[in-house]
């Protein structure tokens, strides 16, 4: 299996969220809570500056609200107040040793708004005798927009920093370093997956990969020389940011963080990683805007390997468009500062369109420390599902102000996408592996100081600290992010092939190409590609988010396959197809025929029926006629109704289709003629009837028993012409010397010019048709209107 190094390598298609050209300013205003009891502190309904997000604050980082929080803001768009909404427990906490630092405040779980201009704010404590902490606050977040004359940039690349900064630009193989699958927005590939409308983000507000301090698109960090005295360019570790990364150059006051932080590399150095499997795209924090000016200065702690996936949701509203999400990371990212931490909690979100963002700076390769499990924040990692996930009813619906959703199949793959990568640092099996955590908290419920606990290496956040996140309905998903980032592709089957290809029974026929076209149940996040197979050889490969391709074929019978390639690389390939390739037209191993029949003679139309044999060395498709007239026959009819005008050379041509589409064609020309009674030898009594219902106005009619009337004729096909009546007898007819029929001409309705008897011979020649009257009792009569020949 090919171990993939991480190097960024920006990769753009990705929908749903647009890209910021430089950092974004945030903006955070805060107001105080005041009230004259101690359980009960109020804002009255008040008009704002515009912001989006709303957190609610206390003083000391381990104080806790032991009430309820509820707030209303107003609509900026619609100007409607909203209803009263309960803000949640915090649940996303960092551990001690961010968490006790002077400055930092206890705090609701942010709540995103929308666009607000107006808020009003009541905390009750759960009893009359219940004291509200100390400081209370709402702090009102506007995420800010990207600078004017922002470009479109995809804000895209793989998650993960460059090798060192002495290795040339080269790409490493290409199996691993650029994911043939990218997170995008519309990642599972089927209309299940796919979001709405207003889900589907049009870019608005589009992140980019590039920073010009610091990010060069080949190796996405500029390890310089004057960056820092004690790292030297060939001593620089792969994957940690760059000094002038970690200490941004910015514009500082005494009290901000940045004023007295001095470029110190981090210590210990974190291990470079490698992960048998190729790295997400990902929106990076200069794509979604971060101010890296905002937050603590310098390099975040970090742990040994990751070893835990702890997945969360934000418990924000799901009605977002995925337009927003850049601007709802941002809000997050303020929200926890103002709350004093060092920087955002998670280490990735995750939108419902699918997009991956990038969240604690550091590393995204690396076992960066955030504050998202409280006591298990070292050595796991927190992805927060952005939207609610609890129950539509019951269950823990309860628990939220906002309508539960079911998680989509893009955002499920997309977490899955994040861990396939993350344990294929480790080699663990995201399906079945375990991993131990020592809690770290001393004042976590439920969970006792220095224990180890053992956890799935996808956990729900509930399972490391007693919380509902990441609501039920997410929850209850686990077990398909962990059959998604664990593998194979399941349910790959070939659906069909076109492009070239028909089907015939259970096999398709082409000249040389077909497209083939499958489905898997496996969304195309965690598949790095697909191989089709002829007779077990790939031909062709594309991304893991195709569904068909073409191919060439040479002459003979092929069997077709797909092989899925999981991000881990486990393979699965569908079951077979059969595809014949055929450049051989079909044959007409002997002229056609064109024979008279019975039916009614004209004067311009005579019966025929036209035969022939087709034959294809693979599967004949059909045949069709195109003179004397057109018509189209299956591939097992061999003959022909039609009519020939008298007198004339007549052109009888068929056309044979195989399925493959060759063609191979035949043709005759024959002349039909018609001899009426002057040209015939007469015995008996016979006698000449007029009437233009008779063919030339006449014809010849006996009642003698032993009457007979001759025609000697050259030709290959004969029908004898009569009249036909309640009256008419019957007749014995010889060919050439020899009887080989009797005749009887009666019809309960009078007919006139019927061919009521034809013979047929393999060749044309010289023939006598005789005539003789029976003399049938009652109806003796015998009318003859000629005979219809063919040379």
């Amino acid at each position: 299996m090919a171990v993939a190094t991480v190097a960024m390598a920006g990769s753009g298609g990705h929908a749903g969220a647009s890209a910021a050209r430089g950092p974004v300013k945030t903006h955070v205003h805060s107001l105080s809570l005041t009230g004259a009891s101690a359980s009960l502190k109020t804002l009255g309904t008040q008009a704002t500056a515009p912001f989006s997000m709303v957190g609610v604050t206390w003083n000391g980082a381990h104080a806790k609200l032991r009430g309820t929080v509820e707030v209303r803001t107003r609509s900026a768009v619609s100007g409607h107040w909203t209803s009263w909404l309960k803000m949640q427990q915090p649940d996303d906490i960092p551990d001690a040793a961010e968490l006790n630092r002077p400055g930092v405040r206890g705090g609701m779980s942010p709540m995103w708004s929308g666009p607000s201009n107006g808020i009003q704010v009541r905390v009750t404590g759960a009893g009359k005798a219940t004291a509200l902490p100390a400081g209370l606050r709402v702090d009102l977040v506007d995420p800010g927009r990207p600078a004017t004359g922002a470009t479109q940039d995809s804000g895209m690349g793989p998650a993960g920093y460059a090798m060192d900064a002495t290795a040339t630009d080269t790409a490493t193989p290409t199996d691993s370093v650029a994911p043939t699958d990218t997170a995008t927005a519309t990642a599972g590939g089927d209309a299940s997956g796919t979001p709405t409308a207003t889900d589907s983000a049009s870019p608005t507000d589009s992140p980019t990969v590039t920073d010009s301090a610091s990010v060069s698109p080949s190796t996405g960090i500029s390890a310089s020389a004057s960056a820092s005295p004690s790292a030297s360019l060939t001593s620089w570790p792969s994957q940690v940011p760059s000094l002038s990364e970690a200490y941004p150059s910015c514009t500082t006051t005494p009290s901000s963080p940045s004023a007295t932080a001095s470029p110190t590399p981090p210590d210990p150095m974190p291990a470079a990683t490698t992960s048998t499997v190729a790295p997400p795209t990902v929106v990076t924090r200069a794509g979604w805007g971060a101010d890296e000016c905002a937050r603590d200065t310098g390099y975040p702690s970090y742990g040994s390997a990751v070893k835990v996936m702890f997945v969360h949701h934000t418990d924000t509203p799901n009605d977002y468009s995925c337009a927003d999400s850049p601007a709802i990371v941002r809000s997050l990212y303020a929200a926890h500062l103002s709350q004093g931490w060092r920087d955002l909690g998670y280490n990735f979100l995750v939108d419902k369109c699918g997009t991956i963002f990038e969240g604690r700076f550091g590393g995204m390769a690396l076992p960066v420390v955030g504050a998202q499990t409280y006591g298990f924040n070292t050595n796991s990692m927190g992805v927060a599902a952005i939207g609610t996930y609890t129950d539509l009813s019951g269950g823990d619906s309860q628990e939220t102000s906002y309508t539960g959703a079911a998680p989509s199949p893009a955002l499920l793959s997309s977490i899955a996408r994040i861990a396939a990568w993350k344990f294929g640092m480790t080699g663990v099996d995201p399906a079945t592996a375990t991993a131990s955590l020592p809690e770290g908290s001393s004042d976590s419920s439920g969970f006792t100081l220095g224990k180890d606990y053992t956890f799935n290496v996808i956990s729900g956040h509930r399972n490391g600290f007693a919380t509902d996140c990441p609501g039920n309905q997410l929850y209850n998903a686990l077990g398909t992010i962990r059959s998604y980032a664990s593998g194979p592709v399941s349910a790959v089957s070939v659906t069909g092939l076109a492009g070239g290809a028909v089907k015939s029974g259970t096999s398709y026929y082409t000249k040389n190409s077909a497209t083939v076209s499958w489905t898997t149940s496996t969304p195309s996040a965690v598949i790095s590609g697909f191989d089709v197979l002829v007779d077990g050889k790939a031909v062709a490969h594309t991304s893991g988010s195709a569904r068909s391709t073409s191919i060439s074929v040479a002459s003979g019978s092929h069997t077709v396959q797909v092989r899925a390639t999981h991000v881990r690389g486990a393979t699965t390939l569908s079951g077979s197809v059969t595809l014949v390739g055929d450049t051989t037209a079909p044959t007409f191993p002997t002229a056609p025929g064109a024979n008279l029949r019975t039916g009614t003679v004209n004067s311009t139309s005579v019966p025929v029926t036209v035969t022939w044999k087709a034959a294809d060395n693979a599967a004949l498709a059909k045949v069709m006629a195109s003179s004397p007239s057109s018509a189209t026959f299956g591939p097992t009819v061999t003959s022909w109704s039609t009519s020939a005008k008298p007198g004339a050379s007549d052109l009888f041509a068929l056309k044979a289709y195989d399925m493959a589409g060759n063609t191979g064609g035949a043709s005759v020309y024959r002349t039909p003629n018609i001899i009426q009674e002057t040209s015939t030898t007469r015995t008996g009594t016979w006698t000449r009837k007029s009437s233009t219902s008779y063919l030339g106005g006449y014809s010849y009619s006996s009642s003698s028993a032993k009457a007979s009337i001759s025609w000697t004729f050259t030709g290959r096909s004969v029908a004898w012409i009569v009249s036909r009546a309640s009256t008419s007898g019957q007749a014995y007819v010889y060919v050439d010397g020899t009887k080989v029929t009797t005749v009887d001409l009666k019809s309960s309705t009078t007919l006139y010019r019927q061919a009521i008897w034809t013979k047929t011979w393999s060749s044309s020649a010289k023939h006598t048709l005789k005539i003789v009257v029976v003399g049938t009792s009652g109806r003796p009569a015998v009318t003859t209107d000629g005979i219809a020949t063919i040379g």
